[in-house]
């Protein structure tokens, strides 16, 4: 659950399909330090997403769920969160210890995480959930382990050279409809200059 930064390192899912049907695992083949590339922090926004991730909401713990090598698992930590990551690709997780080893890191899925329900404030989803099998599943499983808020960022809808191709990306329909049937009370979508990120309470 690498997230991706860019269309020639499209990470370790396939996309999920706009209907949510089946699609065919596509391992991840770059290394850490190619997703900390300078470009792909710009790309990413991470110092405006964290704050609106948290914005409004009393915050103590946050689980990024497809930490990849932990860039926003970090960014997190380095507010005074206690922070869990978790990720299938275990070069990755090697890479995201070494980055905040005050977080706890565990290889799962993000359809199938294991932590009890509302275990953390706030769960992230960055540049992840288009590569999700499941992405309704995935949010059920997210939902269920977040206290008050879950957050996704994803690229926009829309051809460009630094997202992954439009057949590999969500619809912002197909992500609100999802977060509708998982049963969250507000479903929120903010425009970022690169990005948007959805803001999903409990």
């Amino acid at each position: 659950m690498a997230k991706a930064e860019d269309p020639e390192a499209e990470s370790i899912r396939a996309p999920a399909q706009a209907g949510g049907g089946a699609a065919q695992d596509r391992p991840y083949a770059g290394t850490a330090a190619r997703l900390r590339r300078p470009e792909r922090l710009v790309w990413l926004e991470i110092d405006r997403v964290v704050p609106l991730c948290l914005e409004g909401l009393d915050v103590a713990t946050v689980l990024d769920v497809g930490t990849g090598g932990g860039l926003f698992a970090e960014a997190f930590a380095a507010r005074g969160l206690t922070v869990a990551g978790c990720d299938v690709n275990e070069e990755l997780l090697e890479a995201a210890r070494a980055a905040v080893p005050q977080a706890a890191f565990l290889a799962c899925t993000a359809e199938e995480l294991p932590y009890d329900d509302s275990s953390f404030d706030l769960v992230f989803l960055g540049g992840v959930l288009h590569e999700i099998h499941d992405v309704d599943r995935s949010l059920v499983q997210a939902r269920r382990v977040a206290r008050a808020r879950v957050a996704v960022e994803e690229w926009p809808y829309r051809e460009d050279p630094h997202a992954p191709p439009l057949g590999h990306q969500l619809p912002p329909e197909r992500v609100e409809e999802a977060a509708h049937r998982a049963g969250f009370r507000k479903v929120e979508r903010l425009e970022l200059k690169y990005m948007v990120l959805y803001r999903l309470d409990v």
